[in-house]
């Protein structure tokens, strides 16, 4: 396997939700890999932080509510071409999630929101043989009784991510996602700082350690890689094995 096939000059890549965490890791994967990047962020504060990020130099960062029609629309017009579209835009409200408004919005959020991009995208990926990467979890494999919301709107992000696979085949585009573990961001510092729940996904996690975000940023790289060619409808579990016991 040569490394050319992880070479992305001449590319242009769209991640929402790229100023933190995962989406950050995986913006300053791809600008390391020669891309041209445009990374969202929900707030100006938001983006002005990423901004400051080493890595993001040469990133354009942009304002945008993935829950607005309107502005989804208009950044279309910011592309000529695109290569590749990563949803990392999401969100997780726990026990809050009970209520049907906050479901509602989580859903909005993690699932309609990269069915909406991915409808609106699909000319230019097309024209690029492009590839789209969702991001899954381990709740799209297992129930979540506190976050019910976030639990259905990731398994059915693994449903959708089959599905796009098969419907935009046919335009050369390949769609896949990631399943991320237990990793360290900002949504997980809960669970990290609880000593009874860490120690409980610790034991649970046969490589019996945290990931990192960038852990998660490399292999949304070589899904979206030349390397990865043959490879669409497939959910990553990046998990440190946790899903095997």
């Amino acid at each position: 396997m040569s490394t050319t096939h992880f070479d992305f000059k001449g590319r242009r890549v769209l991640i929402t939700g790229g100023s933190s965490g995962i989406g950050a890791a995986t913006v300053r994967a791809f600008a390391k890999a020669g891309a041209e990047v445009m990374a969202t962020g929900l707030t100006a504060d938001e983006v002005d932080l990423a901004r400051q990020q080493p890595g993001f130099e040469k990133v354009d960062c942009r304002v945008l509510d993935v829950r607005d029609h309107a502005a989804l629309a208009d950044l279309t017009h910011a592309f000529e071409q695109l290569d590749v579209l990563v949803h990392c835009a999401g969100m997780i409200r726990r026990e809050a999630e009970h209520d049907p408004d906050v479901f509602d919005e989580v859903m909005d959020v993690n699932l309609s929101a990269g069915m909406r991009l991915s409808t609106l995208m699909r000319p230019k990926l097309a024209r690029q043989s492009g590839s789209i990467v969702f991001i899954a979890s381990m709740l799209s494999f297992f129930g979540g009784p506190k976050q019910p919301a976030y639990a259905a709107s990731k398994g059915a992000v693994r449903q959708l991510t089959m599905s796009l696979a098969a419907a935009y085949a046919a335009d050369s585009i390949r769609v896949n996602a990631v399943a991320p573990g237990w990793i360290v961001t900002n949504l997980s510092r809960g669970a990290r700082e609880d000593p009874a729940r860490n120690a409980m996904i610790l034991a649970r996690t046969p490589m019996a350690r945290w990931g990192q975000p960038e852990e998660v940023a490399d292999p949304i790289l070589f899904l979206c890689s030349d390397a990865a060619r043959f490879v669409t409808g497939v959910v990553l579990p990046v998990d440190g094995g946790f899903l095997t016991v």
